[in-house]
């Protein structure tokens, strides 16, 4: 993989979805102290022999929750073996997930999303039939505590982020940053390239899938594999929260998804599960490389025809840790950076270098010659904010605004 690209490069500080058994599964309250509810979308994502990959939303229908359980029971043998955006256990059949320690707030009308990857050695790999959140069931219904209203709520005004309604002090310099990236983009091509992120999680359907190039002598474990799939998954998602419900974005949540792992010698990783499919001593611009038939940088037509485990083991993207790599570099192949800035940081709010480096993945500009109107302070200006702004949040919009109607929308 390249670490140049097309259309952005910085230094700075899968196929199609499978969705099994009718999509969404919904369950009834009973008598509770706070009304109650939630739906349930179980979404087997990929499957192979043996194994499978699925995800899962849960929308609480119900008062707002400040932590958060699942469970349900497989029918068929299926057992977790790795999971992310949540802590999954399993007693025979029962499955439980339990919230993270970042996402346990739910509020009313919010979606949760995590995801595993699990083994399977029956004839069928059929779907759980029931979920409870907290122990109450869901229909996609509520019990309330209070009596319904009676007279009709006033009617109420489309949400303030529907369209395009910037506010006014930053409207100006959102078209000086589109005009300059039209200028300059591709030499003034910017509509030509197909291979932002949003063409990767449209082509996708809805999430985005990552291979780690592990540019490193240390060693992993499996606990830390998880925590950096979980971390990815939540800087990654800081992005993904400001189009929700804006300017008709189709999702409410993109989960980030490992795949793959590359890495020098097989005994630095120190696990022994099938849930990531590895890739040894490949080296390219003197790094491990994960498969190049997988991966969309090498094949931006969407078609994996040299991907040993074929399409739905494709990687998206690529998180590139490296030894003593100072800044970091991002571009429509995914992100690098230093492998101990990424370690030291798993636990951090804000990881500052990812959270710009994804920007560039989704297209947003560098600002190292010039400041627009009004704003300098903004993660994507590097050094002069530590987290995403409210300018960044209106740039990215303004990406979708543009390249939407791209797929059909």
């Amino acid at each position: 993989m390249r670490h140049t690209i097309g259309w952005r490069v910085s230094a700075a500080a899968a196929a199609a979805l499978v969705t099994v058994s009718g999509g969404v599964l919904a369950l009834t309250a009973t008598a509770a102290t706070a009304a109650s509810g939630c739906r349930v979308d179980y979404q087997i994502a990929s499957q192979w022999t043996g194994g499978f990959g699925a995800t899962i939303a849960v929308t609480n229908l119900g008062d707002p929750l400040t932590a958060w359980r699942l469970t349900w029971s497989f029918t068929a043998g299926q057992t977790v073996t790795q999971a992310w955006n949540a802590v999954v256990t399993q007693s025979g059949a029962q499955v439980t997930a339990d919230n993270a320690s970042y996402n346990g707030n739910l509020a009313t009308s919010a979606t949760v999303s995590f995801g595993f990857n699990g083994a399977w050695s029956d004839t069928s790999n059929p779907p759980p039939t029931a979920f409870a959140l907290n122990g109450v069931a869901c229909t996609g219904a509520t019990t309330p505590t209070t009596a319904p209203p009676t007279t009709a709520p006033p009617p109420t005004t489309p949400p303030p982020t529907s369209g395009w309604n910037p506010p006014a002090h930053l409207v100006t310099p959102l078209d000086q940053v589109w005009q300059h990236q039209e200028q300059t983009y591709n030499n003034g091509n910017l509509y030509a390239f197909r291979n932002y992120g949003w063409d990767q999680v449209m082509a996708n359907r809805g999430y985005v899938s990552y291979c780690v190039r592990w540019d490193s002598t240390a060693s992993v474990t499996a606990a830390q594999r998880d925590r950096i799939h979980a971390t990815l998954a939540r800087q990654h998602k800081k992005w993904m929260d400001t189009l929700v419900g804006h300017n008709a974005w189709p999702y409410t949540d993109v989960p980030v998804r490992v795949v793959g792992w590359a890495v020098r010698d097989r005994n630095q990783l120190q696990w022994t599960d099938n849930s990531v499919d590895i890739y040894v001593n490949d080296i390219r611009e003197n790094a491990p490389q994960c498969a190049t038939g997988c991966g969309r940088f090498f094949n931006q037509n969407g078609q994996y025809p040299n991907c040993p485990g074929g399409a739905a083991r494709h990687y998206d993207q690529s998180l590139w840790l490296t030894d003593g790599f100072g800044g970091g570099a991002g571009g429509d192949w995914g992100q690098r950076m230093g492998r101990e800035y990424f370690m030291n940081s798993l636990d951090a709010e804000n990881m500052t270098i990812l959270l710009h480096e994804i920007g560039h993945t989704w297209g947003l500009d560098d600002f190292y010659d010039w400041t627009p109107t009004g704003v300098d302070n903004f993660i994507m200006r590097a050094g002069s904010s530590s987290a995403i702004t409210e300018f960044d949040k209106w740039m990215l919009r303004d990406w979708w605004r543009h390249l939407k109607s791209r797929y059909g929308y």
